[in-house]
């Protein structure tokens, strides 16, 4: 038996395939710098969701409609490539998780900054005593 559900196998495997199939057969000259980040497939392998990250934030809204637009020949070419009998229909979508990421680490950042003036400000005081 494996060690994880097979959604999640899956998953990888679209992932990999997907990227792949992104930076050989598409020939969209203005999509830009894409990162497949993850997939997500349903428990019933029917539908894939497909995690991206672009280079240029301006431009990531077009890069997913485009894709979105090529979904059925990105299907296509996961149908020759993997042995399944469904292949997952395909939605494209900004991951979020990365801006989220530098949200939190700009936060921390924030944090750090404070408690060092709260030191050295406190430092100054026990000098007056």
């Amino acid at each position: 038996m494996h060690p994880y559900k097979r959604s999640l196998r899956v998953s990888d495997l679209i992932r990999e395939e997907v990227a792949n199939i992104i930076m050989y057969k598409i020939k969209h000259k203005t999509l830009g710098f894409i990162t497949v980040t993850g997939a997500k497939v349903s428990n019933d392998l029917k539908n894939a969701t497909v995690y991206l990250s672009v280079l240029n934030t301006e431009d990531s809204l077009k890069t997913v409609k485009k894709l979105n637009s090529s979904a059925s020949f990105i299907k296509g070419e996961l149908g020759r490539r993997l042995k399944m009998k469904y292949v997952p229909s395909l939605i494209f979508r900004i991951d979020e998780s990365i801006e989220y990421g530098r949200k939190i680490d700009k936060i921390l950042d924030n944090i750090k900054d404070n408690s060092k003036s709260e030191r050295s400000s406190f430092d100054e005081d026990e000098d007056l005593f």
